[in-house]
């Protein structure tokens, strides 16, 4: 029985050869789309979750009131390590996490600059990062010890055995390696090619007891059978007890399980993060499946006249109605997996370019059992959720009407078929109004005036000799004549490294605990970035010497301060008294689709990690950079000189969202072309069973144009339908979407219209192209035909 079935299903698909290619064609696309979304899923949550232990493994977090919101953050002191350790006995283990750092390692001639981080001895108790070489109870327990990873040990030292050798860090301190780590997997939310010992920040003097300085992450792992609610409320009250300046704050646990997907906090409480992504992407990846499912339902029931003799005379000889529904079933399956075939071949021609777009690292796990069990499950789900309807429908006809020729057509005006082809629509219109409305906000927010001058703008970090010579490194670029200004600053401009709520002025609220951000900045930094200056002067030390105390600050610094007149007016911030000398119009540092926070750039007597250049604009960029790089290693030889553009790096804070509407664009055209698929096999279809009314018509008069739009009208009311419905969900959900930006667009009229318009288009060439083919057919030959 099975195998004639097998024969039927098989001598149908070859009889109806562009039936069963649409469907195929359309379900083979919707199986890769859905593939490729499941690929991805997969890859991200499955960032570290291959750590032993990481059930019991928590992430140190802080809640705060902020102007009547609760703040929430992961960076914690570095004295909180060692007083949990100290306090609370429910913790096994536990490690501070210095966010990454770079060195330069010095190996006999070679110099390479790495990226790494430094750690409690804990660290690697803690998580499933294993040891190729050396002892986990040692390899961190001198000061100067390092573990490096397997590829960075192979860059230091080729194919020698890394463990015992030295190598110089900085130019400064010797370091033996202790250990060989296995490179970390590509879904690990850690990247590092090193690991210090904590130890090494004391011995540089990097390490306080200051319980305002949040600058590590801190990790924690609790015994087993510890109750996390137990200790949650245990913990909470931490900072009472040794934070004087903030002691209403609450020190919490979050489990290191949830942190890649689930991490974001709004007033307190957890909203999301990059699982609404994975959301957002799977719903559109269901979608465009059930379209091709649609399709397949569609052309199935819309030849229903020609299996209906067959269903009558089966049901006459015996058949059961599960019979046939299995039947029916069986030839879904079966083009189900004739389309999955190509769906794979589609998934691995598609896959480096999709791992490009998301600039994620994703495989085809081929050799896992999952792998297979997943996809035999998605296939035989699309089979039997696309057949069911057909099947049920097919399986119904009764065989007295049938066979007597007295069966019918669905002909009323609301059919199962139109029902399918207007929910077809409407998913894709909605596609679309979310592909025009992404695409506006990117362009809204890229088109914002970012405040400064970002061309022929570069930055280098301060490091080896550069601080010291940073006077003559100054006068050379500038006598050189490709500077145009110089200035040294904490942060680079396109990134905020410090803030606080600390900040101090007259008439402060005690309660007010808004965040300012502060820029410690030289001479020149206004002109360097092209700022523009409201009220008052620029920093220059050479004719003002007590500007070393001087702070710039922003209109939004201006506004929290209440200052009507801001010059000479006094900040204090980390115990020193700064006073305004100029005011400079609002300039975007952080996030471009966030509104722009307090500022405060403060004077020499500050820090400062990084330098910036503008250069000559009569000069090359090419000679600019040549000759800044003969200068920076005239200076400082054992490094090498290592510079960023800041308008690219100001343009990488688009990526996400640029990769969010490369994605909808792509995910809408591909959902398009499935739905036109389906209208054009329907319109089809329809134009042969009325070829005989066609020709009737023509005879009696009938222009083209008068049996074109006869043809197209029924499936464009269809189109205006599914608009109706589209319009109003896309606006609620893109409405949703648009509230994460305090910087975006406002939905116009226009952008339904458009989609609208586009959709009804896009249907009328579909639908009018099989209606005018039939329309020019000689009525003489379809009349003969019948």
């Amino acid at each position: 029985m099975l195998k004639n079935y097998l024969k039927i299903a098989w001598r149908n698909l070859i009889r109806n050869k562009s039936f069963s290619l649409l469907n195929i064609l359309g379900l083979s696309i919707g199986l890769a789309v859905t593939g490729l979304i499941l690929i991805w899923i997969n890859f991200e949550i499955g960032f570290d979750q291959f750590h032993e232990r990481k059930d019991r493994i928590y992430e140190v977090y802080n809640k705060f009131p902020v102007d009547g919101e609760i703040w929430t953050w992961n960076s914690t002191p570095k004295v909180m390590a060692p007083t949990i350790k100290k306090d609370y006995p429910e913790v096994e283990r536990i490690s501070r996490y210095f966010y990454d750092t770079e060195f330069l390692f010095a190996q006999n001639d070679k110099r390479i600059k790495s990226t790494g981080t430094i750690v409690d001895p804990d660290f690697l108790y803690m998580f499933s990062f294993p040891l190729l070489e050396g002892d986990i109870a040692t390899v961190l327990e001198d000061v100067n010890s390092v573990v490096v990873t397997e590829t960075f040990a192979k860059k230091l030292f080729g194919n020698e055995s890394a463990v015992g050798q030295i190598i110089k860090v900085d130019n400064a301190d010797s370091f033996v390696v202790t250990g060989i780590l296995k490179d970390l997997p590509n879904n690990s939310a850690f990247d590092f090619e090193f690991l210090m010992p904590w130890a090494y920040i004391h011995q540089k003097g990097w390490d306080d007891e200051n319980w305002s300085n949040n600058s590590v992450a801190t990790f924690a792992m609790l015994h087993e059978g510890t109750s996390y609610n137990d200790f949650a409320n245990k913990i909470k009250t931490l900072r009472k007890n040794y934070d004087k300046d903030s002691p209403e704050m609450v020190t919490f646990l979050y489990p290191f399980t949830r942190s890649w997907l689930y991490s974001e906090f709004e007033n307190g409480k957890e909203i999301g993060g990059r699982i609404d992504m994975i959301r957002m992407f799977s719903i559109i990846g269901i979608i465009i499946l059930v379209i091709a499912c649609i399709n397949f339902m569609n052309l199935s029931t819309a030849r229903s006249e020609k299996r209906a003799k067959e269903v009558g005379i089966r049901k006459v000889v015996g058949a059961r109605k599960t019979a046939l529904v299995g039947q029916f079933l069986g030839e879904s399956i079966l083009i189900s997996f004739i389309a999955a075939l190509l769906a794979f071949l589609i998934i691995l021609l598609c896959l480096p370019a999709f791992s490009t777009l998301i600039e994620k690292p994703l495989s085809l796990n081929i050799t896992h059992i999952e792998f297979w069990l997943t996809a035999l499950s998605v296939v035989l789900f699309t089979g039997i959720i696309a057949g069911s309807y057909p099947a049920l429908y097919l399986s119904g006809f009764k065989p007295s009407s049938v066979l007597k020729g007295t069966f019918k057509k669905m002909n009323a005006a609301i059919t199962p078929r139109k029902v399918l082809v207007v929910l077809q629509f409407s998913a894709a219109i909605i596609l679309i109004t979310a592909s025009i409305i992404v695409t506006q906000q990117l362009d809204k927010v890229q088109d914002r005036q970012t405040g400064y001058a970002k061309n022929n703008l570069i930055y280098t970090i301060i490091e080896g000799d550069v601080e010291k010579n940073y006077p003559l490194i100054k006068e050379e670029l500038l006598a050189s004549g490709i500077a145009a200004s110089v200035t040294k600053t904490g942060s680079p401009i396109t990134e905020s490294w410090s803030n606080s709520w600390n900040f101090e002025w007259r008439g402060k609220d005690k309660d007010n605990k808004t965040l300012v951000h502060r820029l410690p900045a030289d001479d020149a930094v206004v002109k360097t970035f092209g700022l523009e200056l409201i009220e008052g002067r620029d920093f220059n030390l050479a004719n003002y010497p007590t500007d070393s105390t001087a702070v710039i600050i922003n209109e939004s610094a201006v506004t929290l301060m209440g200052f009507e007149e801001p010059l000479g007016q006094m900040i204090k911030d980390n115990g020193i008294d700064w006073h305004v000398i100029g005011v400079v119009k609002d300039f975007v540092m952080n996030s471009p689709f966030q509104k722009i926070e307090p500022m405060a750039i403060e004077g020499a007597k500050a820090w400062f990690n990084v330098i910036h250049l503008k250069f000559n604009d009569a000069i090359g960029t090419k000679q600019g950079l040549a000759t800044a790089e003969t200068i920076f290693r005239k200076y400082n030889p054992e490094y090498p000189f290592h510079y960023e553009f800041v308008d690219k790096q100001y343009a990488q804070k688009f990526n996400d969202e640029q990769r969010t509407s490369e994605l909808v664009s792509l995910f809408t055209l591909l959902a398009i072309f499935i739905s036109c698929l389906g209208l054009f096999g329907l319109a089809s279809y329809m134009a042969e069973n009325r070829i005989k009314e066609i020709g009737i018509r023509k005879v009696l008069g009938a222009s083209v144009q008068s049996i074109t739009t006869l043809l197209s009208k029924d499936f464009l009311k269809l189109v205006l339908i599914a608009i109706l419905l589209a319009v109003p969900v896309s606006w609620y959900f893109m409405s949703m979407w648009l509230e994460e930006f305090a910087y975006r667009i406002t939905i116009s009229w226009w952008t339904f219209a458009l989609s609208g318009i586009l959709a009804l288009t896009i249907a009328l060439i579909t639908v009018s192209y099989q209606a005018i083919k039939a329309a020019i057919v000689n009525p003489v030959k379809s009349l003969r035909t019948e």
